[in-house]
């Protein structure tokens, strides 16, 4: 039991801080009180989509804004992989450019975090694929903590 309750915090610790911290800073892309976000966008990007670096940066909030509020629906599961897959986009545009290295890392670490953050919400809901009827019955007890 006290396994499941410790299961069961790590899980909503990830859950509150991967919902609150993409919506934050996808909302914070409209104020620039944080940092200047254009400074971390590719210029080629902008290029590409032929888009002002602010607008593309404003559609870039928006975007993190409703994943983060997803990761805190019931779609946890699947907006904690659109998080980590989000979070690796930003490193590559990162790694892309050859600067803000520590960063690119840290938010591949995110990823990782939003991945296991999915993956716990899989074994909470029991939709792990279950080899044995005891994988299911821990699926369960983790849920019901």
């Amino acid at each position: 039991m006290a396994k499941n309750h410790r299961l069961n915090m790590a899980w909503w610790t990830l859950r509150m801080g991967l919902g609150a911290g993409p919506f934050l800073a996808g909302l914070d892309k409209f104020f620039d009180r944080l940092t200047n976000w254009d400074m971390y966008l590719s210029p080629v990007i902008p290029q590409m989509l032929h888009v002002a670096p602010a607008t593309l940066m404003h559609v870039v909030g928006v975007v993190e804004m409703a994943a983060g509020l997803l990761v805190l629906t019931r779609w946890t599961r699947y907006a904690a992989y659109v998080v980590a897959g989000w979070l690796v986009a930003i490193s590559l545009n990162l790694l892309s450019q050859g600067l803000f290295l520590d960063i690119a890392v840290r938010d591949l670490e995110l990823a990782l975090a939003a991945f296991v953050l999915a993956k716990l919400t899989e074994i909470r809901e029991g939709v792990e694929e279950a080899g044995s009827v005891g994988e299911t019955d821990e699926a369960v007890r983790f849920s019901q903590s």
